[in-house]
């Protein structure tokens, strides 16, 4: 088939690879993301998936909307028979999902019907989902909700942070979708309504869902801190700041720590939560890099009842 795909962050970037790989198919196109400003100097930088396009050849187009009428016109000029799609980041509407014969074919990170949406991978591990997956659909206006052609499992793991398990899921997921742009080719694939029960929403996180709440138990704070890494970043309040939370684990028995207590040692420092304790691992502070958090607790010098999760914030 000729191809037309669209997807723009890197995690889209192995199912573009393993397309332009097939010898079944050609990608005759890219559609992505326009450029952004990135980086400290905020300059316009192409999406990962518009730099591997132009590495390997391919046209790449980058409409402002996906029903601006040039856009459009190009699309229908190119005539894909299908449009795979990998975190494209914009709805698209029904005039340009009507042009590929075989529609648009959509790679979701979660076992639908569950976690439709932005966020699949986060709200897994936020609720503490012990196996998620990868599926194949074909898109249709409503959120997430058009039939499977076919699914991958993946084990989530006790340390995965979103940014580890969506890393997983994006190269199981490359094979997935190149072997749905097969079975459609050859009509060996047909597509499965989702079942009604078992929907679930995961919008996308804000970063005051990031928050880490101290009076929650344990396993709630760790999840949060894994479920937000990397984006966009658990997060408490120390001396009125910020201060990101970049890894930590729970710590089982009785420790005695009231919620956002610290007891710092040599090599440690433990949270107190709404059960046990946390050990923090990695930090980052407001304008610095990430730091193990017992440098960090040395360097900022501890005193005796201070505490994580103060209201304020600078």
């Amino acid at each position: 088939m000729r191809l037309v795909f669209a997807g723009t962050p890197e995690v889209a970037v192995p199912a573009l690879d393993a397309l332009i790989a097939s010898e079944r198919h050609e990608v005759v196109a890219v559609v992505t993301r326009p450029d952004a400003p990135a980086g400290r100097g905020r300059r316009l930088v192409a999406s990962p998936v518009a730099e591997r396009a132009e590495e390997a050849g391919i046209e790449v187009l980058k409409p402002n909307r996906p029903r601006d009428e040039e856009f459009l016109a190009r699309l229908r000029e190119i005539g894909p028979d299908c449009c795979p799609v990998v975190a494209y980041g914009a709805l698209l509407p029904k005039v340009a999902l009507d042009i590929p014969a075989r529609g648009w074919v959509n790679l979701h990170f979660s076992l639908l019907p569950a976690w439709r949406g932005a966020a699949p991978v986060q709200h897994a591990i936020l609720a503490g989902d012990q196996i998620t997956g990868a599926s194949t659909f074909l898109i249709e206006e409503g959120l997430d909700s058009g039939p499977v052609y076919g699914t991958v499992t993946e084990e989530v793991r006790s340390t995965d942070t979103s940014g580890d398990l969506l890393t997983r899921l994006a190269f199981a997921g490359s094979g997935l979708l190149a072997a749905t742009m097969d079975g459609i080719e050859d009509g060996t694939l047909q597509a499965v309504p989702q079942p009604a029960d078992g929907v679930s929403l995961a919008p996308k996180l804000t970063v005051e869902d990031a928050q880490v709440d101290w009076a929650a138990p344990a396993l709630r704070v760790d999840r949060v801190v894994r479920g937000c890494t990397p984006a966009p970043g658990a997060w408490t309040v120390f001396r009125g700041e910020r201060l990101k939370l970049v890894a930590a684990r729970p710590l089982p028995g009785e420790d005695g720590l009231a919620p956002g207590d610290l007891a710092v040692g040599k090599n440690h420092v433990h949270v107190g939560t709404g059960s046990h304790a946390v050990e923090l691992l990695w930090v980052q502070p407001q304008g610095k890099k990430p730091m193990r958090a017992a440098d960090w607790a040395r360097g900022v010098r501890i005193a005796p009842g201070e505490r994580l999760g103060a209201a304020d914030v600078r």
